[in-house]
């Protein structure tokens, strides 16, 4: 087939591909979340259990980030992110299968660890197709889908639960991940060179302007000895672990947290705890913009730095206006800008990944999402243990605004121009970044 013309340049229609994914991966997440009440009804389970249901998932998918990235770097995204959204996917309908708490932790484990692939090979696209000056937005762009998806899953996963029950809405999304799947390993290559819809006007200058890789540098596998030894990856993992943290609440117990705190109907918790998730994709969409526009005016540190500290700020004054808030509109108000700030922190963090890893941007990337994901295990049990042994939310909400503020200063220590053998890159921007 000759190259030619495209209405739509194929660079674009891959992101709108992996950000209808982020969509589908956050609806199957949260529809659980939703599910609460009908499944420890239907289990016999307690809130503490239910705890340690919802971390089996974030452990799983914490634990396979760095095998699932190195995978992609292996192997492709194309063949890998295939079969894992097809793996997470059968899980998903397997959720409808359990029987009560410790099948329904084994398969909430497995379906986390499915889903582990999902954005270190996003991650690896984007290496080989996205040109470094639309980095920022392209990060922004995916991750606004994921909460987009957890946004509309919260009311309309009510609603089929409501409709059809919890079992069959499992099957449902099942379904959908299985379509996925299938779609893109026909429709996606590894590089764009191997894409014949591509023009050659857009091929050029994706090859042009994506980020050179160091013909010298050698194609093994990266050490494990020269991964941890990266000042970058260290600061990368110990940040993302205060953004989840902070995040994971909102997937996980602010459903069950207002619904109980102000006696609402579950659609109409499902429409509040919406908000914030909008107002996350929003600060996905924004910070895009920062982390490109900054980058295109010369500073390359600076445009990773300035939008997470900015996040990280709002972050924590938005979770310590939460517990003083005493109605439903003012608890949302302040955790939209709580889950605003937390995700102006996700396209620096990952355009960062990509900064250092290179051709190991899966397996750096999923080392980051590993530590992150380690602090949503960490939230799904302390918000109801703390609450437990306190009677109050309150010290959940202070250690998360001591997190985010420690991740600020941990930020300054981020310079995505030092490679994973710590060695200073030379800056594409043409001058001395801030």
């Amino acid at each position: 087939m000759s190259r030619g013309n495209r209405i739509l340049p194929c660079r674009y229609a891959l992101v709108v591909v992996t950000f209808c994914l982020s969509v589908l991966l956050y609806v199957d997440r949260a529809c659980i979340s939703a599910a609460k009440e009908p499944i420890e009804k239907s289990l016999a389970l307690s809130d503490e259990q239910m705890g340690w249901i919802l971390s089996s998932f974030a452990l799983g998918y914490a634990l396979f980030q760095a095998p699932a990235g190195l995978l992609a770097d292996r192997l492709g995204p194309r063949k890998v992110l295939s079969a894992v959204a097809a793996l997470w996917s059968i899980f998903t309908g397997l959720t409808a299968a359990a029987g009560g708490y410790l099948s329904l932790i084994f398969v909430r484990f497995l379906f986390g660890a499915g889903e582990a692939g999902a954005f270190p090979n996003m991650a690896r696209a984007t290496l080989a197709w996205i040109p470094m000056s639309e980095r920022g937005i392209v990060q922004g762009i995916n991750f606004s889908g994921s909460r987009i998806g957890a946004a509309a899953a919260m009311p309309l996963a009510a609603l089929m639960i409501q409709a059809i029950g919890w079992r069959e809405s499992f099957l449902v999304l099942m379904a959908l991940g299985m379509g996925w799947a299938l779609f893109w390993y026909i429709w996606f290559r590894d590089d764009p060179s191997d894409d014949p819809r591509i023009s050659r006007d857009e091929l050029e200058f994706i090859l042009v302007t994506r980020q050179k890789l160091d013909k010298t540098e050698p194609t093994t596998t990266l050490k494990l000895g020269t991964l941890v030894a990266s000042r970058g990856v260290r600061v990368m993992a110990l940040q993302y672990f205060a953004s989840n943290f902070t995040f994971f609440f909102c997937l996980t117990w602010l459903f069950p947290n207002l619904k109980s705190r102000f006696h609402l109907p579950p659609v109409q918790v499902g429409l509040y705890t919406a908000v914030p998730l909008v107002c996350g994709a929003l600060g996905n969409w924004a910070s895009g913009l920062i982390v490109d526009r900054i980058y295109r005016s010369g500073s390359w540190v600076a445009s990773r730095r300035v939008p997470a500290v900015i996040g990280y700020i709002l972050a924590a004054g938005g979770v310590l206006g939460y517990i003083s808030a005493t109605s439903p509109r003012g608890s949302i108000f302040w955790l939209s800008i709580a889950l605003f700030g937390a995700d102006m922190t996700l396209a620096p963090s990952w355009s960062f990944c990509i900064d250092i890893g290179k051709r190991h941007a899966g397996l750096v990337s999923g080392t980051m999402n590993m530590a992150g994901n380690m602090g949503s295990f960490a939230t799904a049990i302390a918000f109801p243990y703390l609450l437990r042994w306190t009677g109050s939310t309150a010290p959940f909400f202070y250690l998360a605004a001591a997190l985010n503020l420690g991740a600020v200063f941990v930020w300054l220590l981020a310079d995505p121009r030092r490679a994973l053998e710590e060695r200073v890159l030379p800056d594409p921007c043409g001058v001395e970044a801030l």
